[in-house]
């Protein structure tokens, strides 16, 4: 259908690529490596039912109408087995091959975000059956966890942070071991635009939460973690940051922020629930949303390499972060709720690094050398050299530039968080994944993203020529 050729980087070209509805669709979505508990326990039990009455792999294909390929990738491990496939194979043998009422069951505000899909993954690779609260759009805007979508351990359920009824509903039904409200408006500059929106779910959201599960009679039984944040900090007053740092909030965000802090420890001391804060610096990945600095920065250079965009815009390039992985920071969220006490714990990675810094790696890892110049608002970075199939164009341009509109109300500036209590009594390791690695991480699979961008415009030119040249009807 389209000459891979026109891709300017092939190195990139990794994706399956299906074409369809004049379109060009890139399957980029990761999926879970290896069985998870409940398969290998599923598995068992449905070897054991077939050894005790004597059915081969081709005759239980045929009890229930599936072909006896999808039996056997089941047995090496290949695919997972949904939940309608479990009723099927239970209708079929005419007994129960797997009893649920004793998994952990864990349920996920805020599921279709960033850190909403890697815990899903990492709890279902735990052996929990996860719930997640989702709301009602008329746009699809679950890209991240549909590869999770079918799994049987993985339930959504239709709910909002607004909407205390709902949150009762399905806390009610679901009745989960542990709660992870993760769901938020969480761009600071959109905070400044809609901070009443904003207090509504950050802060209310937070005790609709608390008040949920204690509508629910499960204060007692339920482990809740809030995802709070460095934005605490705000016009910080030491660094680097611990669980004692005085709070300093600096945007409507943060500030909403606070309160949710706040209740949750108000509601842990008041009804002794075990419910607790994970203060986490900030936390990127190649799921991140597009608006957000750090994509903005690795998208850019992807685009940027690849002859889509001319120069990149920001706000204050000397503003200093503890940035880490997101897929490692959902670890720390389940060891918070596994710890013997209820207590917060500050998540970071201990090392800061500057917006500009960042940028100079994500160019650097799509083959583009750059040189900062100038200060302030007319600071800019230079490509000095080029790599790889870059053009060499380049070389000489003004590819970042400073613009004001970038600039916040009230800007934090100075982020840099310590995890020693968190190494000290969870364990954690909180430099897994180092910044040079999560840089090039974020980097690669925009290439691809970017790549994929190129194929979809040449396929629609061609089919937009082929059409109007009578080729195809």
């Amino acid at each position: 259908m389209f000459d891979t050729k026109t891709v300017k980087s092939r190195k990139y070209l990794t994706l399956s690529c299906q074409v369809s509805n004049n379109c060009c669709t890139f399957a980029h979505r990761k999926i879970i490596k290896g069985k998870s508990m409940k398969d290998d326990t599923i598995i068992k039990s449905l070897k054991t039912i077939m050894n005790r009455r004597g059915i081969t792999q081709r005759e239980l294909a045929n009890m229930i109408g599936k072909d006896e390929t999808v039996i056997s990738r089941w047995f090496a491990g290949k695919v997972g087995i949904s939940s309608s496939s479990i009723t099927l194979l239970e209708s079929a043998l005419g007994e129960k091959i797997y009893d649920d009422s004793n998994l952990k069951r864990a349920l996920i505000t805020g599921v279709t975000g960033q850190d909403g899909s890697y815990l899903s993954e990492f709890l279902i690779e735990k052996g929990y059956d996860v719930h997640g609260i989702i709301r009602r759009s008329s746009v699809d805007y679950r890209e991240r966890i549909a590869h999770l979508e079918g799994h049987p351990n993985f339930h959504l359920h239709y709910g909002d942070l607004g909407d205390s009824m709902s949150l009762v509903k399905v806390i009610g039904a679901v009745r989960p071991d542990e709660i992870y409200n993760l769901a938020a408006q969480s761009h600071v500059q959109v905070s400044f635009d809609s901070p009443e929106f904003t207090a509504d779910v950050d802060a209310t959201g937070v005790l609709r939460v608390l008040e949920a599960v204690r509508a629910c009679g499960m204060e007692k039984t339920c482990r809740i973690y809030q995802a709070s944040t460095s934005e605490l900090y705000g016009k910080v007053e030491e660094v680097p940051q611990n669980e004692n740092t005085p709070f300093h909030p600096y945007s409507p965000y943060a500030v909403a922020k606070l309160y949710g802090f706040w209740i949750v420890k108000e509601y842990r001391e008041a009804y002794n629930m075990f419910c607790c804060s994970g203060i986490l610096f900030n936390h990127e990945s190649e799921r991140r949303g597009e608006t957000f600095v750090t994509r903005k920065i690795t998208l850019a250079a992807a685009r940027i390499a690849q002859g889509m965009q001319d120069c990149l815009y920001l706000g204050n390039m000397s503003s200093l972060r503890d940035w880490g992985y997101a897929k490692d920071y959902v670890e720390c969220m389940w060891l918070i709720l596994q710890n013997c006490k209820p207590e917060d714990f500050v998540i970071a990675t201990g090392v800061q690094h500057s917006v500009r810094e960042f940028a100079y790696y994500a160019f650097k890892h799509a083959g583009i050398e750059l040189e900062f110049r100038g200060e302030g608002l007319r600071e800019v970075g230079v490509c000095v050299k080029v790599r790889g199939n870059v053009s060499k164009t380049l070389v000489g341009k003004e590819l970042i530039r400073v613009s004001e509109d970038f600039y916040r109300p009230t800007d934090v500036v100075n982020l840099w968080g310590d995890p020693t209590k968190a190494k000290a009594k969870l364990g954690w390791n909180p430099n897994k994944t180092s910044f040079e690695d999560l840089v090039k991480i974020m980097v690669e699979s925009d290439m691809a993203k970017v790549a994929g961008e190129g194929v979809a415009a040449k396929v629609r030119t061609n089919l937009a020529e082929y059409l109007e040249k009578g080729i195809v009807k």
